[in-house]
């Protein structure tokens, strides 16, 4: 951008980063949705989900099942995850938790046996991720988890949906509608991909986090989905960004078309 002492106009300059090398880095303005993010990152109570798939041949599954099992004692903090969901289709949940268990008892691992409540069984018709909705909508799934981030996510956007079916009115999604939306102080729900965050251009960037701002000025409620997660790349394809609203603002149909061919 400018000429310094050490570095030339046209010139570049590169460090190396290398593991036990430490380094500072800098950021001269934060927003509020990336000190967010970093309050997230440090707080422990933030928790990741497992998911597992099988194979044919028995030593195949227990070479698959011992895998599972030391991912589940390397990454789950029990001092703050609450449940843990074993999803699968057939009997391929119970076949592991026995495995589990069984080799908790020959090893003595008090950390497995201790926590074996915490572990729920759930039925899912696939191995792959998209199933991940279906296993965290189940009622005995919600009632355990109640108070996580991802039951949360997976609530608002259903209910977006079922506004979007009996209400479309009070369902808005894409930036610009969004943000007339809220113009109309009218927004009780704000669906927000962190992916928009990472946009490469900052005023853009700035923008989103001004909505976010606003809204919560406005006593609207944000939730701000992962992208990694199955219910942020559903809000990823409707433009990453949606809104249920407190009143019908019908009004704002009439510039659908020009937002959608905008936001293209």
């Amino acid at each position: 951008i400018q000429e310094n002492e050490y570095v030339k106009m046209g010139a570049y300059h590169t460090i190396e980063l290398e593991p036990n090398r430490q380094f500072t880095l800098a950021k001269k303005q934060w927003d509020s949705v990336v000190l967010e993010r970093i309050e997230q990152a440090c707080d422990p109570a933030w928790s990741a989900d497992r998911k597992g798939n099988c194979s044919q041949h028995d030593r195949a599954l227990e070479r698959f099942y011992e895998q599972v099992v030391q991912a589940i004692q390397r990454h789950i903090n029990f001092e703050v995850v609450k449940c843990v969901l074993v999803a699968s289709p057939g009997f391929v949940r119970e076949q592991f938790c026995d495995y589990m268990f069984q080799q908790a008892v020959k090893t003595d691992n008090k950390l497995l046996l201790e926590n074996r409540s915490k572990f729920l069984q759930v039925h899912s018709s696939s191995g792959h991720k998209y199933a991940l909705k279906e296993a965290l909508c189940d009622p005995a799934v919600t009632s355990r988890l109640s108070d996580t981030k991802a039951a949360g996510e997976v609530k608002a956007l259903d209910d977006f949906y079922k506004m979007l079916q009996h209400e479309p009115d009070r369902a808005f999604y894409g930036l610009k509608h969004v943000e007339k939306a809220n113009e109309a102080m009218a927004i009780d729900t704000l669906l927000i991909s962190d992916e928009l965050f990472r946009h490469q251009d900052v005023a853009t960037r700035a923008r989103y986090v001004k909505l976010v701002d606003s809204v919560r000025d406005n006593m609207g409620t944000v939730r701000i989905f992962s992208s990694l997660h199955v219910s942020g790349e559903q809000l990823g394809q409707l433009t990453g960004v949606a809104a249920i609203l407190r009143f019908p603002v019908a009004e704002l149909s009439d510039h659908e078309d020009e937002s959608s061919s905008e936001e293209d």
